[in-house]
């Protein structure tokens, strides 16, 4: 029997802790949401792109995106197609150059920078602008095949998750979560790192703030209004209002499935609340935390919690660096995967630590 072929709609790529897939299905869905630098964004031929729409997500046959909005540079607005693939070389693998349902299209979107000289030709025999994501991506690609996998996993009902375990050893199944747990610990770090260097230690702060605050629904938008206004302009006072703000992302809020209390604005209005009463909160953040204890990962969540003092911890993160504009399970979140994340390795080893114990904690009720 015959080795099936690869498929050229999913990528295998050697992650830092070991192999991962990115589909071109996670590619629209990148696209769709807008989750990437559109204010930095060129063609591989160095044409700027301003960006004003991506278009409708085409389910059926044909381009996968209709009626996409954008300007060449200070041009007039151009309406088209766009196609998606992980790599340029799709697009003559997958027929496209002599199928004239194609021929709409304006721009090829691609995952990974195409080598020098590679082009996209139409059915008319007429090149067509190549624009390669990978670049202006906001997250390394196991980060984003990371989060959608989580995703997915948070759909399934309790009694398929239930099944999905069930049938494995308690101490094989604690073993496996104790390695995922300690695995996606390393990704976030890492892009901790990364996000760092690309940005400045004030700008990572912030846009990592605002992620967090926009949830899981309402990341990208956040992070759009982030990129556009740096924490400087959040500081001034009537600059930027969250009926503004809301304006500015438009149709890219989520609303649907989102509880009163995580509303767009309502967290909008949060932050320049926050970055009013602390507008030095970066600063405070790497004067916070030189004498908090190195947690322990054995023993019970209980008494780590105990030991270590986190409640006083906790009021004092929320105190100090929010002026208690955040609190509840997000100020937790943003504890974790904002303050301990980005900061000194006591902080970051605390953070680790005791999710490793929370972990253990489940496996014991499983």
């Amino acid at each position: 029997m015959s080795a099936p072929e690869p498929n050229p709609a999913v990528a295998e790529i050697q992650g830092l802790y070991g192999p991962f897939t990115f589909s071109e299905k996670l590619l629209q869905k990148i696209w769709a949401l807008g989750g990437f630098d559109q204010a930095a964004i060129r063609t591989e031929s160095g044409g700027r792109i301003e960006l004003l729409s991506p278009g409708k997500w085409n389910l059926l046959a044909g381009p996968d995106f209709r009626h996409a909005r954008w300007r060449w540079g200070d041009g007039p607005v151009v309406t088209g197609d766009v196609e998606l693939h992980l790599r340029a070389e799709d697009w003559h693998a997958h027929g496209h150059v002599n199928d004239r349902t194609y021929d709409g299209v304006k721009l090829h979107v691609v995952l990974f920078p195409p080598k020098p000289g590679t082009v996209t030709i139409g059915s008319n025999g007429q090149p067509i602008p190549i624009l390669a994501l990978l670049p202006y991506l906001r997250h390394d690609l196991e980060e984003y095949a990371a989060d959608e996998a989580v995703a997915n996993l948070a759909n399934y009902s309790e009694i398929r998750l239930l099944e999905l375990v069930q049938g494995t050893d308690p101490e094989e199944l604690s073993g496996q979560w104790l390695a995922a747990a300690v695995h996606r610990w390393h990704q976030k770090r890492r892009f901790a790192e990364i996000r760092i260097g690309k940005l400045g230690w004030v700008e990572a702060c912030h846009q990592t703030a605002m992620e967090i605050l926009g949830y899981r629904y309402n990341r990208v938008p956040m992070l759009n209004l982030a990129g556009r206004h740096s924490l400087k302009e959040w500081r001034a006072d009537g600059r930027l209002t969250a009926d503004g703000l809301m304006r500015e992302e438009g149709g890219h809020w989520a609303r649907s499935g989102v509880r009163p209390a995580n509303a767009p604005k309502r967290r909008l209005q949060q932050y320049l609340d926050w970055v009013s009463n602390v507008p030095d909160w970066p600063q405070r953040l790497l004067n916070l935390g030189t004498d908090i204890p190195v947690a322990s990962s054995a023993g019970s969540t209980r008494q780590v919690r105990r030991d270590l003092g986190l409640r006083g911890w906790r009021m004092r993160f929320g105190a100090q660096l929010c002026a208690e504009s955040v609190g509840g399970t997000r100020l937790d979140t943003m504890i974790c995967d904002g303050f301990c994340l980005y900061y000194r390795p006591k902080l970051e080893r605390i953070c680790r630590d005791f999710g490793i114990i929370g972990i253990r904690g489940i496996c014991r009720r499983v």
